[in-house]
């Protein structure tokens, strides 16, 4: 198998790292983080580079990509831990894209392709934990369409996005459906997030609704597993530069008149870390490139990819933290800001150890019908 990237996403990758070099200094970021934690400026630029657009196909405004430039792009933005949630627009893009009627197509996909509308995934409940089928949000019909009860949790930007994509239960079938901001009945909290983004609790009271589709279970799995995707991609971007900063302290930091990157022991924890990079790499690969694959062995490969990315960014964080010591808790120091965008990531859309539960799962499943 080739694992060459085109020239076109050579030069997709480029664009992106120089805009993270040049346009989203740490400094910018560190004020974008005490502003609340979105900068609609940021988002903005973003949009001009087209990336909101990535997988809304080109009739419809977009650039009609897919998984590998869209990996290519969240690598890039996790070397800058950037605070704006692209992924949640390629999530936005594959749904309204695969699912929605035509005249929803028509009326979203151009506005999320150009940056003019946030639409974003509100799914979580309280008591759901990472089960995507625990649902209590409640839809009925109404004259013109639909209304929607809800309360959704850690709502990734709630209070800036444009719209929802909220699924809830119409006589006990899951469907997904698409609810504006600023539409009546919708209320937000928002606050800021342990890796300085932003987050709100949703609640949505009769509050008027498009529906997306009612088969919400297939199309949420498939918004989830676009997200986990993104996540591990965004998470390889955190781990290598987390990498790089850390042997740059190692060959600058001295004790006993010597740089500690000549200790041995540091060199095999440096080397360790290494090793889970790759393999985190590897796994990102081989996810995103299950992602056009049939739903089972899709699920499967995501559950897989997120596990392993789970194991390297907990090890790859902790190991940063310790070999800087002290100084690498401290906020003004750039590393505890990778540390803590890791931490988080770990748990996004799942932790480890649910993840662990998923393959477990499919495993024995496997077993059965070969059995």
């Amino acid at each position: 198998m080739d694992f060459d990237f085109s020239d076109d996403q050579v030069q997709l990758g480029d664009a992106v790292r120089k805009w993270v070099d040049k346009g989203y200094t740490f400094e910018r970021r560190r004020a974008a983080e005490k502003a609340g934690g979105f900068d609609r400026a940021a988002w903005n630029e973003l949009a001009e580079l087209g990336l909101c657009g990535l997988y809304v196909p080109e009739d419809d405004g977009g650039l009609g990509m897919g998984p590998v430039e869209g990996m290519v792009v969240m690598e890039e933005l996790g070397r800058g831990i950037v605070l704006e949630p692209l992924a949640q627009s390629l999530m936005a893009g594959g749904v309204l894209a695969g699912y929605a009627d035509a005249a929803t197509k028509a009326a979203w996909l151009p506005k999320v392709a150009s940056g003019e509308a946030l639409v974003v995934l509100a799914y979580q409940e309280r008591a759901a934990r990472y089960a995507l089928d625990v649902c209590e949000a409640k839809a009925t019909q109404a004259p013109g369409g639909y209304v929607v009860n809800a309360a959704k949790s850690l709502v990734p930007a709630g209070d800036q996005a444009d719209a929802f994509i909220v699924p809830a239960k119409i006589n006990s079938q899951l469907a997904l459906f698409l609810v504006e901001r600023q539409s009546a009945g919708v209320s937000t909290r928002g606050y800021t997030t342990q890796d300085g983004g932003r987050a709100a609790e949703v609640l949505l009271k009769n509050a008027p609704a498009t529906l997306i589709t009612q088969d919400g279970l297939t199309a949420l799995e498939h918004a989830v597993d676009i997200g986990i995707a993104a996540t591990c991609a965004e998470a390889v971007g955190v781990m290598d530069k987390t990498l790089a900063i850390t042997a740059e302290y190692m060959n600058t930091r001295k004790q006993f008149g010597v740089v500690i990157s000549s200790f041995q022991a540091l060199r095999h924890r440096m080397a360790d870390m290494k090793m889970q990079l790759e393999l985190a790499r590897s796994m990102s690969y081989y996810g995103s490139l299950k992602l056009n694959a049939p739903t089972a062995e899709r699920r499967a490969a995501l559950a897989r990819a997120k596990y392993q990315l789970g194991n390297s960014m907990r090890y790859v964080s902790q190991q940063a933290v310790q070999l800087h010591g002290g100084i690498g808790v401290t906020d003004e120091y750039i590393v505890s800001h990778y540390f803590r965008k890791l931490t988080q990531m770990e748990m996004t859309f799942g932790d480890t150890l649910h993840h662990l539960g998923e393959v477990s799962a499919r495993m024995q499943d496997t077993a059965g019908v070969f059995a």
